[in-house]
């Protein structure tokens, strides 16, 4: 199920006013670098790490990465996808918060969990504008999530 959330980008206050609110979320204030999922994670991630000064990393679908990756698989309700990371984008950090735009059935956010944990990194949470709460993702999801707006 899409849901656009972009129409909030029209909106240079409304849009401003998200940004400081999600910026404010302990999950954000408590890690060392903001990892935003591919790609209207990036819309956000990308103000927030500006506006608390703290450097973002990419998650990306595949083929979109130069360097060393590291690689995690997913299932979607339609087949299966994947996200990487640069080996070297993570390695002075311990703590991520993973930025995204919906939360819905969470196979996304669980892979960015996975991936980060199996590195050896501690995720602080999931910070999302929106969440589909009847798909129930926070029932396989092993972190905090914060969600400004449940749909």
């Amino acid at each position: 199920m899409f849901k656009d959330l972009l129409g909030i980008l029209k909106d240079p206050d409304a849009f401003k006013e998200l940004i400081y609110t999600m910026s404010e979320d302990e999950v954000i204030k408590n890690c060392d670098a903001i990892a935003c999922i591919d790609a209207r994670g990036f819309i956000f991630g990308s103000p927030i790490a500006f506006n608390i000064g703290k450097p973002m990393v990419v998650l990306r679908k595949p083929g979109k990465l130069p360097g060393e990756l590291i690689t995690a698989d997913y299932e979607l309700e339609y087949g299966k996808n994947s996200l990487s990371i640069q080996k070297s984008s993570i390695e002075k950090f311990s703590s991520f918060a993973i930025v995204d735009d919906l939360l819905a059935t969470g196979g996304t956010a669980n892979c960015a969990y996975s991936l980060l944990s199996k590195l050896g990194k501690e995720v602080t949470g999931l910070s999302v504008v929106a969440e589909l709460r009847n798909l129930n993702a926070r029932q396989i999801l092993e972190m905090e999530v914060v969600s400004q707006i449940e749909l």
